[in-house]
């Protein structure tokens, strides 16, 4: 209840316009160990928990060539036996002490996460270390993770009548150079193709201290801390490969480009339109979140009212898909019965015209900062959002610290700002239009 009646008075004080609202910055703690293992922490000992989270600067970006769905892959393989761990016991660390640990890849990173009693912090960092080290990488535990990923693959993007969409064909036709055109969760054949001699090169070249980051939020004493970090991790020798570095740049669009796909289980035909967004440390990335939150968070948003109230799309959005390089800005619809292609892309167009036309209200304006800074805070009630914030400033800003200025550059967004960005990144010849229907018979 605190939490909430906190929450709230937060958001009136920012509607009514009572002043920009003054936040505490997380007390961040840094150093770098030898081997060159940046260590980002937190001292939280206000309940006896923590959030450990081990970054590792790889993602799908950097699958080896022929290999598209690599990274993702490999992070399943981290879950397996270690020198001294049997298989899953990652699971038995934290879920039989009634914590929980997960893992996500994305194009620019991958990263590891336990949240936990702080009293098991110390055997956590050790199990992190151990595995960022002494990883089996066997034949056995590689078909096993590989066939997982394949399955997953069926499901998510075969089995969904929209899998291939969003799953394949928005970045293999949104990029021509980059990285990213190639999709995450890779493709069949290029999965099949793979080795268990790719798989422990890619250990090697990546899981290394001096390509990772430790993160730790929550109850600990910070001496005691840095002496467990040093233990478990300052012991681990750094090879001497050179980490291949993604150097592609995707160009920027000269003219609008137009696809039409079709797959045989598409009820209602999708529209997806895709623009070059800013690298992730660009200054407009506060303005586009907002415009985004205008456009497309919630029922009262102004895609939900002029294409799903009015029957035009059972589903309309937008959403910014911001990359360490270059990502995309995303308006996708789904048709409703009856509705075609060209109905979807002209409701996406007329909305877009008018948030470039015209300055948002201010009432828009001040709802869409309450939204996101709200989020924010909730997030950061936990030791595990701290931690997660923290992550993201490392990935997308290089710099932990980053994540104190978080809010106050959302404060700081104008009306002009909004239309300044949707009107600088929207443009005719930056656009990439997908129809995706079902197969004619």
């Amino acid at each position: 209840m605190r939490k909430i009646l906190l929450l709230a008075i937060i958001a009136l004080f920012v509607q009514i316009g009572f002043g920009q609202i003054k936040v505490a910055p997380l007390n961040i703690k840094q150093r770098t160990l030898p081997n060159g293992m940046k260590v980002v922490s937190v001292q939280d000992n206000s309940a006896p928990t923590v959030a450990i989270h081990v970054w590792y600067n790889v993602g799908s970006k950097d699958d080896p060539n022929g290999r598209s769905g690599f990274a993702h892959m490999f992070e399943h393989m981290m879950f397996k036996s270690t020198k001294n761990m049997p298989n899953e016991k990652m699971d038995r660390l934290t879920e039989d002490v009634g914590g929980y640990n997960k893992t996500s890849t994305y194009d620019d990173f991958t990263k590891y996460y336990e949240v936990g009693p702080s009293k098991y912090l110390e055997t956590l960092l050790w199990a992190e270390a151990d595995r960022m080290v002494n990883l089996n990488v066997d034949e056995k535990n590689f078909a096993s993770e590989r066939d997982v990923v394949k399955e997953e693959f069926r499901q998510r993007i075969l089995a969904n009548p929209y899998g291939m969409l969003f799953g394949q064909y928005l970045e293999k036709l949104s990029f021509t150079t980059h990285p990213y055109k190639r999709p995450g969760i890779g493709n069949l054949e290029e999965l099949q193709a793979a080795t268990v001699e790719d798989a422990n090169n890619f250990y090697k070249t990546y899981y290394r201290p001096d390509n990772a980051v430790l993160i730790v939020v929550g109850d600990f004493e910070q001496a005691q801390f840095d002496a467990w970090t040093d233990k478990y991790f300052g012991k681990i020798v750094t090879n001497k490969m050179a980490i291949p570095r993604v150097t592609e740049v995707e160009p920027e669009r000269t003219e609008e480009k137009r696809f039409t796909q079709t797959s045989p289980n598409v009820p209602f035909p999708a529209v997806a339109i895709t623009y070059l967004a800013p690298t992730s440390k660009s200054e407009d990335i506060p303005a586009l979140r907002i415009a985004e939150t205008i456009l497309a968070s919630g029922e009262s948003s102004r895609l939900y009212q002029s294409m799903a109230r009015t029957g035009i799309a059972q589903e309309a959005s937008f959403y910014t898909d911001i990359r360490v390089d270059k990502g995309l800005l995303v308006f996708y619809a789904i048709a409703s019965e009856g509705k075609t292609a060209e109905d979807l892309e002209k409701g996406i167009l007329t909305e877009l015209r008018k948030i470039q036309n015209a300055f948002v209200s201010q009432n828009e304006l001040v709802k869409a900062k309450n939204q996101l800074i709200t989020r924010t805070l909730q997030e950061r009630e936990t030791n595990d959002g701290k931690a997660g914030a923290i992550e993201r400033a490392v990935a997308y800003q290089g710099d932990p610290t980053a994540v104190n200025s978080d809010i106050q550059k959302l404060q700081n967004v104008t009306l002009a700002d909004v239309q300044r960005v949707m009107k600088k990144y929207f443009t005719d010849k930056n656009r990439v239009v997908i129809y995706y229907q079902g197969e004619t018979k």
